[in-house]
């Protein structure tokens, strides 16, 4: 099978999962597949004067020049079928089209909610927010959701509007690639064709051997920042004096974990952003790792390593995570933005090592049976022939 396969990388200086997730995805497709990949980088991006970030956002709604790139790409290579992952804003929905008009079935994986949502998170002032969902986009604009820039959020609803508009999401996209369930309902609500969106989430690529789970300290992985629910789980800790706490990650609340750390005594360390190999190992012998989030998380690759190395996972009831998070099997739940809960949660499950060490085994299971690279990729190719039937089916009739 020849797969054209395409993605917008993020800055270098801003690294984003997205990237990691399509290298991966990448890699599992060479290994089995003719791969043909058309990528942009938005490091090549010039937006130094007026003139150039207007020309960005309008190609960002509808790029001529990709078009034409693209569809000599498609009329040399021919491919099968074409598989997008982020097009915003170098690609843009013109590529849909280039694809569609030499016959080639389109596949787009939604690693956010930039369809339904200008901001692409489904977040305002650190809070889920749905006010664009099913609605106009007007309320993006009142509240300069992308980069709290009026200017540039109304170049993001251009591009929305003006494809919604013509059809271009409901007309040239075959099949759409949600991570979970509850992101497919968000999808559907905000105007995707339903009987187009399929669920297939993320997978580990270098999967980690099951960690022993013996460092007797609970851990946190990610972005300190106020969505992330990080003042929630400082506060919880106040209240966990004999559980040690290992914090890895950087953000603009760096400053305030490690005064809170300080102020409150508490039994944690901050140790800031680690390589991809010193977080494995770290998480592979905590006894559970802490999500505490408070926004609609996309498909947390954290939680994933996590499984990999059978380490059970304590998170918020919220969004996908409530879904991807099995209560009793990979882990247990709280209420978001609760540090009692939290509290009450972390200190039963620290105080249980038969049930740490069942979880940590229905953990690992639960990983081979859902995010391997072999079941991911069992999952695209059935996507994949899906599509191609419908588009085959579709042609003649």
């Amino acid at each position: 099978m020849k797969v054209l396969l395409a993605h917008n990388f993020y800055r270098t200086a801003v690294p984003s999962g997205e990237d990691t997730v399509y290298r991966n995805e990448r890699r599992l497709l060479e290994a089995n597949a003719d791969v043909i990949p058309y990528e942009r980088h938005n490091d090549a991006i010039d937006d130094s004067n007026l003139t150039k970030k207007m020309s960005l956002a309008f190609d960002a709604a509808w790029s001529r020049e990709v078009y034409e790139e693209l569809s000599v790409i498609v009329r040399k290579t021919r491919p099968d079928i074409a598989h997008f992952h982020n097009t915003f804003p170098r690609i843009s929905p013109s590529a849909y089209a280039a694809c569609r008009d030499h016959g080639v079935p389109v596949i787009q994986t939604l690693h956010n909610f930039r369809f339904i949502c200008p901001g692409g998170l489904l977040l305002r002032d650190g809070r889920p927010c749905e006010d664009c969902v099913g609605t106009s986009l007007l309320p993006a604009l009142r509240h300069r959701c992308y980069r709290k820039s009026l200017a540039a959020t109304a170049a993001v609803v251009w591009m929305l509007s003006r494809n919604r508009w013509h059809g271009t999401y409901q007309n040239m996209v075959n099949r759409y690639i949600a991570l979970t369930e509850f992101a497919a309902d968000r999808l559907i609500a905000g105007g995707l064709p339903r009987e187009r969106v399929t669920v297939k989430p993320n997978f580990v690529a270098d999967v980690p051997t099951p960690g022993p789970g013996n460092g007797r300290y609970a851990v946190y992985v990610g972005r300190l920042s106020a969505e992330k629910g990080i003042r929630t789980m400082l506060s919880a800790w106040k209240h966990l004096s004999k559980v040690p706490l290992k914090i890895l990650g950087d953000g603009p609340y760096r400053q305030e974990v490690e005064a809170a750390i300080v102020r409150d005594k508490l039994p944690a360390e901050c140790l800031g952003f680690c390589d991809h190999i010193a977080t494995i190992d770290v998480v592979s012998r905590a006894a559970f790792q802490i999500v505490p989030s408070e926004w609609y998380e996309g498909f947390p690759m954290v939680i994933v390593e996590a499984y990999a190395c059978g380490t059970p996972v304590v998170a918020s009831r919220i969004g996908s995570l409530d879904e991807v998070v099995e209560e009793g099997v990979t882990g247990v739940k709280f209420e978001p933005g609760n540090p009692m809960d939290l509290a009450e949660k972390v200190s039963a499950l620290w105080a249980d090592r038969i049930r740490q060490a069942g979880l940590r085994h229905t953990t690992r299971d639960i990983f081979e049976q859902k995010f391997s690279g072999r079941k991911n990729y069992e999952a695209l190719m059935t996507i994949y022939e899906s599509a191609m039937s419908d588009h085959v089916r579709t042609a003649e009739e």
